[in-house]
């Protein structure tokens, strides 16, 4: 039993997800997105092996990890750097997903100093407001980029529901579609044509996605298998390729309503409370620096989550037919945003099992 928060990642579920996620997605290439995990090595050889054909990050930092590791698939970088860093993107990456045409040539200067070759997929904002450029910009970025000597234009691409969270449909990737027919008589040559994330998973699933769209970038819905627009179980996927186990510190009888003048919380809260009379809480050695609270779900439904401190996560445990003794774990599934920051905190083990 870990004396340590601990999250561990069970390397064949995440396999069998991502092959079951590959194969209900036919003429799709799939880019396996590592960014939830840091760009775990292990994770992305799973990926892999599951039948996804590239890798996807956001971060130089997580690619250079997955470089090291000695990968040698094709790595995506979803966030488009910062022009000072594109020597980085070409050593590291093979496409970069880019809609700022200081950075391409920031890009196309890097690639012809170190005699390479970079591709961009041009991006194109089509309603969620995050990145990529208005439609009516594509056509002279694709004429100045096509005129470079060291850059490919491998497509164009479109991300949704992750900042606007602006569903995926036959609207905004129909005019995705639209861009990519015109964008291919424009260059005289076919392109890929990326779709989004796992949220435009149930558009191939239903019938309804564009035969244009060919590649999609996927990460959530391999590794914690939810539909990322009602995170909800989708496709028959295991739930619970990742949980979390957080030792016990304090296990004690106390009033479920603080005594005092309330103030503010360590966040800046002002908290409510409901008056339960003595229940039992437990305190485990986990908190809001390593997860948000709310992104645990107990693997024991008789065990409630009330709160946490920076470093201390408070459950109500009053349920449960023993009380758990000091060093016993408690088991959550995390959730995506917990998932994050559990892999982002360097006071919590990683462990993965078996073996990649």
């Amino acid at each position: 039993m870990p004396a340590r928060a601990t999250v561990t990642v069970d390397l064949g579920k995440v396999r069998a997800n991502a092959r079951t996620v590959v194969d209900a997605l036919p003429g799709i290439s799939v880019v396996g997105v590592t960014k939830v995990t840091c760009g775990s090595p292990q994770v992305a050889r799973t990926m892999l092996a599951g039948g996804a054909k590239a890798l996807g990050e956001s971060r130089l930092e997580n690619a250079e990890r997955l470089r090291d590791a000695g990968l040698t698939a094709p790595i995506w970088l979803l966030r488009a750097p910062v022009p000072e860093l594109a020597g980085e993107v070409v050593q590291l990456t093979d496409v970069s997903l880019e809609s700022e045409l200081e950075t391409v040539v920031a890009l196309e200067n890097a690639a012809a100093a170190a005699g390479r070759r970079h591709a961009v997929v041009a991006m194109v904002d089509l309603g969620d407001l995050r990145e990529g450029m208005l439609p009516a910009d594509l056509p002279a970025f694709l004429d100045r980029v096509d005129r470079m000597s060291h850059i490919d234009i491998a497509g164009i691409g479109v991300n949704l529901t992750c900042y606007g969270a602006i569903m995926p449909d036959e609207d905004n990737l129909g005019r995705l579609a639209e861009l990519a027919e015109r964008s291919e008589r424009r260059l005289g040559r076919p392109l890929l044509v990326s779709g989004g994330n796992s949220g435009s998973i149930g558009m191939v699933t239903s019938g309804r996605m564009p035969a244009a769209v060919d590649s999609l970038r996927i990460g959530e819905t391999i590794l914690l298998g939810v539909d990322t627009l009602t995170r909800e179980p989708t496709l028959g996927l295991h739930l619970d390729a990742f949980i979390v186990e957080a030792p016990v510190v304090e296990c004690l009888v106390k009033p479920s309503l603080p005594q005092g003048t309330v103030a503010q919380d360590a966040f800046g809260n002002r908290p409510l409370f409901t008056d339960r009379g003595a229940r039992r809480r437990a305190i485990c050695a986990l908190g809001r620096q390593d997860a948000p609270p709310d992104g645990l779900v107990p693997v024991d439904p008789r065990v409630e989550v009330l709160g946490a401190s920076s470093d201390h996560l408070i459950l109500d445990v009053e349920a449960l037919d023993r009380p758990p003794a000091l060093g016993d774990c408690i088991t959550f599934v995390p959730t995506y945003a917990a998932t994050l920051q559990l892999f982002t905190s360097p006071y919590v083990t990683k462990v993965f099992t078996p073996p990649a």
